[in-house]
């Protein structure tokens, strides 16, 4: 099983001055060496466009990471592909996977967030349809040299080259928070899915595991050849007691934030440690607990690739350091003995 990091480069510290966006991005460019070194798979990249994350263009800064590392895949996590030309996302990835020399993926996802929405004069009311007309022409791009194509929301395509072209397949996933149709649409395509389980129980989301391997193969596909990858929050140390004294006040300030722009209740110590004990949706404690909560993941729903988004709100930059060393030379290595029996 791949195992990697994830990041949306969160700006806002506990107790602190934001973060100059050129600081924090400059940060998550030596995360990414770090992970390589480390011998993680996959480090992602999240877009976002609002003040308290410095991401807002993946691709630029996957693509310098990609001048610095060799073997690690580089990937968004995700694309806003409901807000953005499917033609310009796939030039930019593309050039990415050239740059890189196969190391691009592209996770699109319809974004849980809405500020893309406005800013590039979309309407909310076209959500889903935004994404499922542009998640279908991505598809195109990747099968033709020269498309023809026609929808509702971007002008059509007359045996039009998009270039450049890639020098193999370029990996495209569909992240998809907890909707059965999207679990549908994505292997509709026959498009790998991660699972983004950012609460609850991972129990849950079995159904939708499985729901995805049998539309794979209701639409004339093999489910070995569209994995499933999971992205959840967690957080790494060497003690379970500094891994909640060290993560919790980022967590609950960043997920009180938005509780209160979405309506949820404040994230109190009592759902926290509900949420990091067994069958709870954080992966958080000592390298042992992190990697046994990983393989039950996995065990559970069979997937192929685990992401860890670590740092929810802004946490100091050497501590997502040491989770990042943690994850790929104690965690690592424990999950892999683990599922090699």
């Amino acid at each position: 099983m791949e195992l990697g990091i994830t990041t949306f480069a969160d700006t806002y510290p506990v107790g602190g001055v934001p973060t100059p966006h050129g600081l924090r991005l400059r940060q998550v460019l030596a995360e990414i060496e770090l992970a390589e070194q480390v011998g993680l798979d996959i480090y992602g990249v999240g877009e976002h466009h609002r003040a308290d994350f410095a991401a807002s263009a993946p691709t630029v800064l996957l693509a310098a990471a990609a001048a610095r590392t060799q073997k690690i895949k580089l990937t968004s996590a995700v694309t806003v592909l409901s807000s953005a030309d499917p033609v310009r996302v796939w030039q930019e990835f593309t050039t990415l996977d050239l740059i890189s020399e196969g190391r691009a993926e592209l996770m699109a996802g319809r974004g849980s967030f809405i500020e893309s929405f406005p800013l590039f004069g979309y309407d909310l009311s076209d959500y889903d349809d935004l994404f499922a007309e542009k998640l279908d022409l991505l598809v195109e791009l990747t099968q033709e040299e020269k498309v023809t194509w026609q929808g509702r929301f971007r002008p059509e395509l007359h045996e039009q080259g998009v270039y450049p072209r890639p020098e193999r397949k370029l990996p495209i996933w569909v992240a998809v928070g907890g909707t059965p149709q999207s679990i549908v649409r994505a292997a509709s395509y026959g498009l790998p899915v991660a699972l983004a389980i950012i609460g609850g129980q991972p129990a849950q989301f079995g159904p939708l595991a499985q729901l995805h391997r049998h539309a794979l193969k209701e639409a004339g596909f093999e489910p070995k050849d569209a994995p499933l990858a999971v992205h959840m929050h967690g957080y790494v140390a060497p003690t379970a007691e500094q891994a909640v004294e060290e993560y919790y006040p980022s967590y609950a300030q960043a997920m009180t934030q938005l509780g209160r722009e979405r309506g949820w209740g404040a994230m109190t110590k009592n759902t926290f440690n509900n949420l990091r004990g067994r069958g709870g949706s954080l992966v958080l404690g000592s390298p042992e607990q992190v990697a046994e909560k990983i393989v039950e993941v996995q065990r559970l729903l069979g997937v192929e690739r685990f992401m860890l988004h670590i740092s929810v709100g802004t946490l100091p930059h050497d501590q997502v350091l040491r989770a990042i060393e943690l994850m790929g030379t104690k965690v690592a290595p424990l999950v892999q003995a683990e599922l090699g029996k």
